[in-house]
């Protein structure tokens, strides 16, 4: 398993603008070379309950997100809007460079904006396999309930992308960093920054936690950079093993 770099874009996501949005992506990344570039919840638009209005009806965002990913030849994630099988998801993709990809619709989804009304709940937890990392999707809302994302020592990190607002900024915040202590995981939670179609702000506040719940990451210029370290997390798992201790869930 090698170290993996991860660059995430924390940006102002212009309003249901798909594509200036993704214009201003390809120029901010045209300079960076990391196996895995990471993009907030809902990029190519805001987090926008107008699903008719707004969703991917023939996967555009994923073919832009295959293309950039074989350019940059690196992984590249983020959840859009999606209308699939007579209904609207929030779906995370992953792709892979060589335009293979996996996806996870959002299964916590935020009833405080309606979002359940605009959008049907993912039915299936999800690990990718990453240059010999395995990594946890998840989006936003889901960081609020533990049993879901519980390392049953089926993963080594978990990706959070999110819309998280200024008024609830101490629980995103706190909340990362507790599901790295409890899971003995690498924890990266991407979020957007400035004001939406909403008028809600997102300050800077996006982070990468290692298993012990100290930040690795170093934020410049958009990007919020860290290094996930195979040989640092097994050496921390096998000194702590916490995880033999845990509880067992049903979660479906």
């Amino acid at each position: 398993m090698d170290n993996l770099k991860i660059a995430g874009l924390n940006f102002d996501i212009l309003w249901k603008d798909k594509n200036k949005n993704l214009i201003f992506i390809e120029e901010k990344v045209k300079n960076i070379s990391v196996d895995l570039i990471l993009l907030p919840e809902m990029f190519p638009t805001g987090f926008c309950m107008e699903a008719t209005e707004i969703a991917d009806r023939n996967e555009e965002t994923l073919h832009w997100m295959k293309g950039l990913a074989s350019s940059k030849k690196s992984a590249v994630c983020g959840s859009a809007s999606v209308f699939d099988n007579g209904s609207f998801v929030n779906r995370f993709y992953f792709v892979k460079p060589d335009g293979s990809y996996q996806f996870y619709d959002k299964r916590h989804l935020f009833t405080y904006s309606g979002e359940d009304h605009s959008y049907s709940k993912g039915k299936e937890r999800v690990i990718v396999e990453y240059k010999g990392w395995r990594i946890l999707l998840q989006v936003c809302y889901d960081l609020r309930f533990p049993v879901f994302s519980r390392n049953n020592e089926d993963y080594d990190a978990v990706i959070y992308v999110a819309n998280w607002p200024e008024t609830r900024i101490d629980a995103w915040t706190t909340l990362l960093k507790a599901r790295a202590i409890e899971n003995q995981s690498y924890v990266f939670g991407l979020n957007r920054i400035g004001t939406d179609g909403n008028n809600l702000n997102y300050p800077e506040s996006s982070y990468c936690f290692f298993a012990d719940g100290s930040i690795i990451s170093e934020t410049e210029n958009h990007f919020v950079s860290a290094e996930f370290n195979s040989d640092e997390l097994k050496k921390y798992r096998g000194r702590f093993q916490f995880l033999d201790d845990r509880d067992s869930f049903e979660i479906f």
